[in-house]
């Protein structure tokens, strides 16, 4: 029953991912995410219920449009493969419960707005306020419920730490941190609280640096190529989501 419900999550996750390609590919363009159905965007030919089989179908094509031949990126098969990995590991380590669900969706969302923020630069303000309303949800589902009101005041002091702090980074590096990562800090110190919002900040400063370093020396970016930052936030709300609670402790026993 428990393999049964990996798989199904797994499952979940590659055609949540399949959604999520289109929303990354249209949102930018101001395009409808339903309308009109999926199609290469070669050709035009409106795509078939068996080449849309997340993973599979890109396999089976040869990461080739069946009509007109042209290539595939393979962005689509491994934004869907991260998805269904992601969300299956939030679902070992949360469980199956309302929590999971929301920090699911919440991991959705934040795929949408680093691979948005990778190409362009820009988080869309859409994007944030979802993921803001979806906050306030989980606030009013799971927290108050099991914390009282009172889990309230954290959380409101991490929304105003979270677009403070990046507001202040912002105007002292002139311009070096984005509009679109000071609103996303924001809303994630309403998810998190206080206490979570500092380890996530430090997180994607960590990881922003690793991974910038990596970049360049791989020379899969120059030296003049901004990186986004959206995608070191995302990166830490998800681990966040994940060990938050365990990295909090682990640091507090190391001060002691």
């Amino acid at each position: 029953m428990e393999i049964a419900l990996y798989i199904l999550v797994f499952t979940y996750g590659l055609l949540a991912g399949s959604f999520l390609n289109v929303c990354i590919y249209r949102i930018p363009k101001e395009m409808s995410i339903v309308f009109p159905g999926s199609h290469c965007t070669n050709c035009g030919t409106k795509l078939k219920a068996y080449d849309l089989v997340p993973l599979f179908s890109y396999l089976f094509l040869g990461g080739k449009c069946r009509t007109c031949g042209s290539k595939i990126s393979a962005r689509y098969p491994m934004v869907e493969l991260m998805t269904a990995l992601l969300v299956t590991l939030q679902f070992h380590f949360l469980g199956l419960n309302l929590a999971f669900l929301f920090f699911a969706l919440m991991t959705l969302i934040l795929i949408v707005m680093t691979m948005i923020d990778y190409d362009l630069q820009i988080i869309p303000d859409g994007l944030t306020l979802i993921l803001g309303l979806l906050g306030l949800v989980y606030l009013a589902a799971v927290i108050v419920p099991n914390e009282g009101f009172s889990a309230l005041v954290p959380r409101g002091i991490g929304f105003l730490l979270g677009g403070g702090l990046f507001l202040l980074i912002a105007v002292v590096s002139n311009g070096g941190m984005g509009g679109g990562d000071i609103k996303l800090m924001a809303v994630l110190g309403l998810w998190f609280g206080w206490k979570h919002l500092l380890l996530l900040m430090m997180l994607s400063f960590i990881s922003g640096a690793l991974i910038s370093v990596a970049l360049l020396a791989f020379k899969i970016k120059g030296r003049k190529e901004a990186i986004p930052f959206g995608p070191f936030i995302a990166l830490a709300a998800y681990l966040t989501s994940l060990f938050g609670n365990e990295l909090i402790l682990w640091y507090l026993h190391l001060s002691v």
